[in-house]
């Protein structure tokens, strides 16, 4: 029986730190895959791929391992979503997706990378898996910041909390025929997560509310509004800082 997972483990730490590293490298190559037509094709496509590997990976395993169900490996968690939709994104190189994932996507797969619902410890293929899906859905939309200088508005943010709460109204109607938990909205998850200071249920969903909203406004702040002004600062006659 694999060990179980251990949260701020040296695996884990580990995991976050290839996270920060990954994007660290997309940010200081911005400029030679947006100069390369080929290579930013092949990452575009590239990233669209492994996310793709990554959750038939996941459907694999649940068949072959037994653990498959209804109940519980569906792909209705907002990563599971996100997922599928920065696949989309990646293809289409929609710009409604782009406003949606930037926040939602980024949002959601680092909150579950910083406190993973996760059962499997390093080296199952599970913890593989899982860091490796959450790691591609947050470079997805760096991607289509950094190499396809894509931006969100503060509009996008509302149109990304309407995204929310219709994908809940479904999931919800969803999880109460199937007796199922999707993006917990019925009870917290067992393991520890952010959900565990919110309060109790239902109550922990409206906070989530509150708390999404916070936290997408600062990423538009720190994102773009901030460094927007402070090259305006350092170029007085309006030149571009990059």
């Amino acid at each position: 029986m694999s060990e179980a997972f251990i949260l701020f483990s040296p695996s884990h730490l580990l995991a976050l730190l290839v996270l920060a590293a990954a994007a660290f490298l997309l940010y200081v190559f911005r400029h030679f895959f947006q100069t390369r037509h080929l290579a930013k094709s092949i990452l575009r496509y590239g990233l669209a791929l492994l996310l793709a590997a990554s959750e038939a990976v996941l459907d694999i395993w649940n068949i072959t391992s037994g653990t498959w169900s209804p109940q519980y490996t569906l792909p209705l968690e907002l990563c599971s979503l996100t997922l599928l939709l920065s696949i989309v994104m990646l293809l289409t190189k929609s710009r409604i997706l782009y406003q949606i994932l930037f926040f939602a996507g980024i949002g959601g797969a680092l909150q579950a990378l910083i406190t993973p619902n996760l059962a499997y410890a390093y080296p199952h293929i599970r913890f593989y898996q899982f860091f490796i899906a959450h790691i591609l859905i947050i470079l997805a939309s760096l991607y289509m910041t950094w190499v396809e200088n894509y931006r969100p508005t503060w509009k996008s943010i509302g149109l990304t909390m309407i995204f929310l709460n219709i994908a809940a109204l479904l999931v919800g109607i969803t999880d109460y025929f199937l007796d199922a938990n999707y993006m917990f909205l019925m009870h917290k998850p067992s393991t520890a997560s952010i959900l565990d200071w919110l309060g109790p249920h239902p109550l922990y969903l409206l906070t989530e509310e509150g708390i999404a909203l916070l936290i997408f406004a600062l990423m538009q702040l720190l994102f773009f509004v901030l460094p927007e002004k402070l090259s305006r600062t350092g170029n007085p006659r309006g030149q571009s800082a990059i």
